[in-house]
């Protein structure tokens, strides 16, 4: 699998073609200290004068490979899969030669990174039901009032909640309705390619 890079990442990683295989690698040391504990703005000001260009373009340059790191990072890709993807971009062979050691060193650690970072949401554990009928009250003998009660058990990181709802059968319909539609959206390629790139 290669990574595909869309124009902004290409215009932003064509920085490093026109600088040393050591500034890539100061470069990749940077990206690396942001994706561990965040971004500093001094420091692109910093490398900026160093190199005399814009401070701008230093941070497309760094955000550049954090995205090219993360990104090869969370699809795991290979040693060729990496060259490969990295090879669209015109660099020289020293800069992917460096750019392909800095991935390998630092891939697993990136993917615990991204790991730590995911939303842990509530999840289903249980479901109840009921289904009840008014047939007649005081004022009106003849009725027919259909409810159904769900109690709707969720697990949040080893604590259970409990919710209580209460609907109609014509809102159920509706709501059965619209999840079916989510889940068949689920399947869709471009929901999967999504969902594989969020893994």
């Amino acid at each position: 699998m290669l990574l595909m890079f869309e124009d902004q990442h290409k215009e932003h990683l064509s920085f490093l073609e026109k600088v040393s295989p050591d500034v890539v690698k100061e470069f990749c040391r940077i990206s690396m200290g942001f994706i561990r504990k965040g971004t500093n703005t001094k420091i692109f000001q910093g490398a900026a004068q160093k190199l005399n260009v814009d401070v701008d373009t230093v941070q497309h340059g760094v955000e550049g490979l954090m995205y090219l790191l993360t990104e090869s990072s969370k699809l795991m890709l290979n040693e060729i899969d990496f060259q490969d993807s990295i090879m669209t971009l015109g660099f020289e062979e020293d800069t992917r030669q460096t750019l392909l050691e800095i991935y390998l060193q630092n891939r697993r650690e990136i993917r615990t990174i991204l790991s730590e970072m995911t939303m842990d949401l509530p999840h289903y554990h249980n479901l109840e039901w009921r289904f009840d009928v008014k047939l007649a009250s005081r004022s009106l003998r003849r009725q027919t009032t259909p409810t159904i009660l769900f109690k709707l058990q969720t697990d949040d990181s080893g604590v259970k909640d409990t919710t209580v709802l209460q609907t109609d059968p014509v809102n159920l319909l509706h709501l059965t309705k619209v999840l079916d539609e989510a889940l068949q959206e689920m399947k869709s390629p471009y929901c999967r390619r999504i969902v594989r790139n969020i893994k």
